[in-house]
């Protein structure tokens, strides 16, 4: 995505030097985590001549209105890649600096009433099911959820209700990404969803056993999409997959005691 600012002059198309030269141009890149909100600032003389900042794997490219005058302007855009990104900035037709950053594999940390989980997402081969659950992290919507279906030997899923069983409002369903090659693994993280192939939306679970019944076998038997791991704290999803459960408000497998998620913290 391109954010054009103004046109350049005649003398800084034709001749940089007048502009300040190449070589005094520079970008400061911070928060570089996938699916969040990146911050680039560029400095160098003569910027309000006009540039562009690009960044084709950086959605959302914004230029901050606090930008400091002529000598810095601030760019924010939110990663959707992960491994090398290329951002530049031209003036006049002219690369006035260019630079790769690289943009880790996103980790969220989920802290719970019974321990924390590390999750490690996989936006490569899950990629609307990667950002969908990090654009619900990085919103806060978890806070004071639980895990409000348990099935021993089986998986711990969560996401859609606080402790009183009061369903959240969540975003719009996103696509089924079941066929993408990860499976249902002991200590994978999966996508829930209703019996339609397309209602994924916040919930999640933790396979806390091999489950191979829950892989994609064709476009009949779909199965639920897997889009990340847990990397640390199986021993808290243990421990959540062991609380006594019971029938409440209609909903079978729910805990006794509400687990409850206190925060999903995007940290890397």
């Amino acid at each position: 995505m391109n954010l054009k600012v103004t046109a350049i002059g005649f003398a800084c198309a034709t001749v940089l030097a007048a502009c300040g030269g190449l070589e005094k141009t520079d970008i400061t890149p911070d928060l570089l985590m996938y699916g969040k909100q990146a911050t680039f600032t560029v400095n160098g003389p003569n910027l309000d001549k006009g540039i562009t900042f690009n960044a084709p794997s950086c959605g959302g490219i914004a230029e901050v209105a606090a930008s400091a005058g002529p000598s810095e302007k601030v760019y924010t855009c939110t990663p959707a890649v992960t491994g090398p990104m290329t951002v530049a900035v031209v003036g006049g037709g002219v690369v006035l600096r260019s630079m790769t950053v690289t943009i880790p594999v996103p980790q969220v940390t989920l802290k719970t009433s019974l321990g924390d989980i590390v999750m490690e997402l996989d936006p490569v081969k899950a990629p609307l099911s990667a950002l969908n659950f990090m654009q619900y992290a990085n919103a806060n919507f978890y806070t004071n959820l639980i895990f409000h279906r348990v099935i021993p030997n089986q998986i711990v899923q969560g996401g859609g209700f606080d402790a009183a069983l009061t369903p959240a409002t969540g975003r719009a369903p996103i696509a089924l990404e079941s066929n993408n090659g990860l499976t249902n693994l002991r200590g994978t993280v999966g996508m829930a969803r209703s019996a339609a192939d397309k209602s994924g939306t916040s919930q999640f679970y933790i396979n806390v056993a091999d489950n191979p019944g829950f892989d994609y076998v064709s476009a009949a038997q779909p199965g639920y999409a897997v889009f990340g791991k847990v990397i640390s704290g199986m021993a808290t999803a243990d421990a959540i997959a062991a609380v006594p459960t019971a029938v409440s408000k209609g909903m079978a497998d729910v805990p006794v005691t509400p687990v409850v998620i206190n925060s999903v913290i995007q940290t890397q």
